[in-house]
């Protein structure tokens, strides 16, 4: 019974502090989205972002948070390039760290919004990939 109980703990504990892409968007569509931060260094800023977002590179998050993000009670999600990558992981430290609440990583980062053919922004405007059949359901042609 001990080990159902600890399973349970960490997997609730996980989705506390996780969030896919999916649920970002689906939270955002309905006005109840998070504040979300891109952890990248400038040139993956300009090679596309989650519309929204706000820039600030992983090394400079934490000179930086106290007056990009004063209120320590605000829903954050952070991300880097996806899964292959620990700088949201390094962010979310650091933001909890400095006493943010309510911070969660976006898992699959960038790369899994863009490959689930979410919106993606760069500086000429909005853009879309085609969503990719191994991440995200395909439409049907029928």
């Amino acid at each position: 019974m001990e080990t159902i109980i600890a399973a349970a703990d960490f997997f609730a504990a996980k989705l506390s502090y996780e969030t896919d892409p999916t649920d970002l968007a689906a939270s955002r569509g309905a006005g109840a989205g998070p504040v979300v931060i891109d952890t990248r260094s400038l040139a993956g800023w300009a090679q596309g972002r989650i519309p929204g977002a706000i820039h600030i590179p992983g090394p400079e998050l934490a000179d930086r948070a106290p007056s990009m993000l004063p209120d320590r009670d605000a829903h954050i999600v952070v991300y880097c390039w996806g899964p292959g990558c620990n700088g949201s992981t390094r962010a979310a430290f650091t933001l909890a760290s400095l006493g943010y609440r309510h911070v969660r990583e976006l898992i699959g980062g960038f790369e899994y919004w863009a490959r689930e053919g979410l919106a993606i922004e760069t500086d000429a405007g909005r853009s879309r990939r085609p969503a990719d059949e191994l991440t995200a359901p395909v439409p049907s042609a029928v």
